[in-house]
């Protein structure tokens, strides 16, 4: 059925995954209209950039917009133009994607880091609407962030801040997909997690018959949502992996308070499906350790209200500034 809307400030938001291309009409309220998908072209490049394409004029045959944001994971240009590194995606280093987008489109279209997408529709629509100050970090299969400084996205001198995931917290640590050792997110993401799990068999594996069992028998075959779920039965080891997990993650965002003193910390991503399994524990451990404890304010902890939608509502919203 098609419903051209004559509102002149409906934006498209597109989300680039590592399966999907999801994009979505967008209006000032953050409200989707419609949505659109389109898998994820293994080889990259041009064909991605030609699938983006595909998802946003498909939307545009019933809706009228004044531009098209596409939110992706790398580094992207200052002047969100370019992007200029991809380490996930073939074929993009240093593309300018906004001319080939433009091309293809022919409207205006704005480029942004994931992260930063992410944290911009929570800041706006979600979890951190109201505040100033606000730190996103989105736990899964590593930890992506944004930050938001006097309402403003930070996105640094040359347009690659907030790679909070890789900040070196443990000297000669576990070797990082980065290349750097003892990054945050080896010890505080979803795959931290799940590391502190296999820790854990294998210390004390007689205790951990319940747990395997909720997947194939094997470490290998147990999954994030098999913890959490055990979490939520009581499980020592899942609790105990949580724990670990929650002693990093609070000791971080301690010491990113310290540096950015932000007013919230919204926690998304795929390891917050547990609640408060996860976040009581961070912020007991945030406190602890906090710089100046009991003399420096900490934030409120909380999380994310837009899940998966997070990023597309932020970088619409992000096409029309």
């Amino acid at each position: 059925m098609s419903q051209t809307a004559d509102s002149t400030n409906l934006t498209i938001g597109i989300d680039v995954g590592g399966t999907k291309v999801l994009g979505g009409v967008v209006d000032e309220s953050g409200n989707i209209l419609e949505k659109a998908r389109r898998d994820t072209p293994r080889q990259g490049g041009v064909e991605l950039t030609k699938t983006i394409a595909d998802v946003a004029l498909e939307l545009m045959r019933n809706y009228k917009v004044k531009a098209v944001g596409v939110s992706a994971a790398g580094f992207v240009s200052s002047d969100r133009k370019t992007m200029l590194a991809t380490p996930n995606i073939a074929g993009w280093n240093g593309v300018n994607l906004d001319d080939e987008l433009t091309k293809l489109i022919g409207i205006d279209v704005v480029i942004e880091n994931d992260g930063n997408a992410a944290a911009w529709g929570e800041a706006v629509f979600g979890a951190g609407r109201g505040e100033a100050h606000m730190l996103l970090l989105t736990i899964g299969t590593g930890i992506g962030a944004g930050i938001v400084v006097n309402g403003q996205l930070h996105r640094g001198a040359f347009g690659v801040a907030a790679e909070i995931g890789h900040m070196r917290v443990v000297p000669e640590g576990h070797l990082c997909g980065c290349g750097a050792r003892g990054c945050f997110e080896q010890y505080a993401s979803g795959s931290g997690l799940m590391r502190h799990v296999r820790e854990a068999i294998a210390a004390t594996p007689d205790i951990a018959r319940n747990l395997l069992a909720l997947g194939d028998g094997t470490i290998e075959g147990l999954k994030g949502h098999h913890v959490t779920e055990a979490a939520r039965a009581g499980d020592v080891v899942a609790l105990a992996a949580f724990n670990t997990t929650a002693q990093w993650l609070g000791a971080g965002i301690a010491s990113l308070s310290a540096i950015l003193d932000p007013a919230i910390v919204v926690i998304g991503g795929g390891v917050v499906d547990a609640g408060e399994i996860l976040l009581e524990p961070t912020r007991a451990n945030m406190e602890r350790k906090m710089p100046f404890s009991g003399k420096h304010p900490s934030p409120k902890l909380v999380a994310a209200t837009l899940g998966n939608d997070a990023g597309l509502v932020g970088v619409a919203d992000l096409a029309r500034i």
